[in-house]
């Protein structure tokens, strides 16, 4: 018993005084009214006038030795009280620092709580957080959207160079009388001006006439980040609205499932996002569609067969051949023998 009272007459010792202003916080051992010389009832504007007063006396700029109201002060001195002078006023003119260095006032005891409101406050970013994530979505958009169209722009220059779209889309120039009008006026233009116009022609017909789905698809304003959150009350309440029609629908009523609804159902199981179940061509969608595998047991089915279909792939491809080779040898071992 005796020895747990010293434990804790030495732990008392070591903690700081409860009465004592708190070193290191606001302004440390004195009181940042009476560095002003206001009363604890000062309203912002006597703190404020009383700031300036004597900040004009202590400015290290405007110090002269022998100056009324300085006396014995050198420039140290002077400039040690207007570093003072501003923590006092810093402290003093917000509401929420000044409640805090008077709750520290009237309450010393809860130490450790006045150190964590302090350095809470001074660790806080003083940029409106909302500001910082606002500025992180604008810019995340713009740059999805300026990718977005670089590899729209990169599949369109591609396609124009394809022989099979290139001549559908000369096809259909022609048709519309489009590249009639540039031989007309081949005779009063420069060749490679008329060449030019031509492509573009042909550049534009590709981009009216093909659909480019997938990763390449033209970009749409409403896919980028900045909209789905705006927009992301209306989506969550169209999908509840979705979801409960779809339950009445075919849960309840026992309705059978309608085109849409299976190939739904058929890209669920196959855990493929819309853009790239769209980027799907028509006839893979109508032998999903044939096989029925909308039904959990005919996926199953050939999902197995896809498996193996890929495992006699990799069986009989020379490139895997050689890999399980190096990989039998061991990574250590070369070998230039060739399939």
């Amino acid at each position: 018993m005796g020895t747990f009272r010293n434990v804790i007459f030495i732990l008392t010792l070591c903690l700081p005084s409860a009465t004592a202003l708190i070193d290191g916080l606001y302004c440390g051992k004195h009181i940042c009214y009476d560095v002003l010389g206001v009363k604890r009832d000062a309203s912002k504007s006597e703190i404020a006038r009383a700031y300036r007063q004597l900040a004009r006396r202590f400015h290290p700029d405007r110090y002269r030795a022998g100056d009324p109201g300085l006396e014995g002060e050198t420039r140290e001195s002077a400039q040690q009280k207007f570093l003072l002078l501003a923590t006092a006023y810093e402290t003093l003119k917000d509401e929420e620092s000044r409640k805090d260095y008077d709750n520290m006032l009237d309450h010393p005891e809860e130490y450790y709580r006045h150190y964590y409101a302090y350095y809470r406050r001074r660790l806080t970013p003083k940029v409106d957080i909302r500001i910082v994530i606002l500025v992180t979505v604008c810019a995340i958009s713009v740059f999805q959207y300026y990718s977005w169209w670089s590899s729209y722009t990169e599949a369109i220059n591609y396609l124009v160079t394809v022989p099979k779209y290139r001549l559908q889309a000369t096809e259909l120039a022609k048709q519309q009388g489009l590249l009639n009008k540039t031989k007309k006026a081949r005779n009063r233009r420069p060749k490679e001006e008329v060449r030019e116009e031509e492509e573009e022609i042909i550049r534009d017909i590709i981009k009216n006439k093909i659909d480019i789905k997938g990763g390449y698809q033209k970009p749409n304003i409403l896919d980028i980040l900045l909209c789905q959150i705006v927009l992301f009350p209306y989506y969550a309440c169209a999908y509840v609205v979705w979801y409960c029609n779809w339950v009445y629908r075919f849960s309840i009523c026992r309705e059978e499932y309608g085109e849409a609804e299976k190939l739904y159902i058929i890209r669920k199981y196959m855990r493929m996002s819309q853009v790239q179940f769209d980027s799907l061509d028509e006839q893979q969608k109508n032998t999903f569609l044939e096989r029925q595998l909308w039904i959990k047991e005919n996926y199953q089915l050939y999902k197995e067969e896809q498996e193996e279909e890929m495992k006699v792939k990799m069986a009989t491809d020379p490139r895997w051949k050689r890999y399980r080779r190096w990989m039998k040898n061991g990574p250590g071992r070369m070998t230039f023998i060739d399939d």
